[in-house]
């Protein structure tokens, strides 16, 4: 009887591996260049704008920034390059600063205290997951990656 116990025990874990698991949806960033880069995320968190920042990100590596189903369609990063300057930035105004953060609303970031700065644009096309690639060349770019035939490269950064 306790071979049996003992063998039923040992065989849970297995099969729970074994057994189908749902697919992950979630918002993440794979930095593809040679530095490492600081993230910050803008969204519409319900009826209200949010940014979060600073996610640390290796070089060739990725981080998953929000895990879960995706509930809107457009997100905004802004990405700085730590080891050798520059960023990869937009025209989407958002607040930040330069410590961790999470900040509610996009108005009068000065105002508030805060940094004013450009993110670009993200569309996920209404996806449930979703991953931007950050890459460089010559000249860094940003660019959607998931699903194939995302949007074209986003300009480089401005150095």
């Amino acid at each position: 009887m306790t071979r049996v116990l003992l063998a039923a025990v040992l065989a849970v874990p297995v099969l729970a591996a074994l057994m189908p698991q749902p697919a992950a949806a979630d918002f993440r960033l794979c930095n593809r260049s040679s530095s490492r880069v600081g993230i910050a995320l803008g969204y519409k968190d319900g009826n209200a704008w949010s940014t979060e920042g600073w996610w640390n990100i290796a070089a060739n590596s990725c981080e998953t920034l929000l895990r879960g189903d995706l509930v809107a369609r457009f997100y905004y990063v802004y990405a700085i390059d730590y080891d050798l300057g520059g960023e990869w930035a937009g025209k989407a105004f958002m607040c930040t600063r330069e410590k961790e953060f999470t900040i509610r609303g996009i108005q009068d970031c000065l105002a508030r205290g805060f940094d004013r700065t450009g993110f670009f644009e993200v569309d996920t096309h209404e996806q449930k997951s979703w991953t931007v690639q950050l890459t460089e060349s010559k000249t860094s770019q940003a660019e959607a990656a998931l699903p194939p035939g995302g949007p074209p490269p986003l300009p480089p950064p401005r150095p």
